[in-house]
């Protein structure tokens, strides 16, 4: 299994950023997100805790499912199922208040499940792949959010 993490620091409050990430169909605004969709909202908030939501990424498609949600200061996610197919010990996105903004830290863990080679696939290519997502990703919402200002 590997851990993957990717930060970035937003000029805007935790309240907002976390708004932005929670709502996965803002990830649309990258050219690697073709399509996200909430299937099923959360029990106490539309992306909370229960929320299932379907991303359709230029690496492949992913039915993940909302298993902790603390607005403003963090979510937690595990995809239940993926093609292509991958285990995952879950997600985490914190959004910590830091001068000037918020710091948002996302981390992952996970590996693709192939009979061979899974974890030399993994650390060459997926990792370093979801990194270059997720960065843009976090590079969207400073986009978004930091041009309000």
């Amino acid at each position: 299994m590997h851990v993957i993490t990717v930060e970035r620091h937003v000029a805007a409050t935790p309240e907002e950023v976390f708004d932005w990430c929670a709502d996965s169909t803002n990830y649309e605004r990258t050219v690697w997100v073709l399509r996200d969709t909430l299937t099923q909202p959360g029990r106490d908030a539309r992306y909370g805790v229960g929320a299932v939501r379907v991303h359709t990424w230029l690496i492949g498609r992913f039915h993940e499912r909302i298993t902790r949600y603390d607005a403003p200061r963090s979510f937690d996610y595990v995809v239940d199922k993926s093609v292509p197919p991958s285990r995952h010990d879950g997600g985490t996105m914190e959004f910590t208040p830091v001068a000037g903004g918020t710091l948002i830290t996302w981390t992952t863990r996970v590996q693709v499940a192939l009979p061979v080679a899974a974890d030399a696939v993994t650390r060459i290519l997926v990792a370093p792949v979801l990194r270059l997502v997720f960065g843009r990703i976090l590079a969207a919402c400073a986009g978004d959010l930091e041009k309000r200002v």
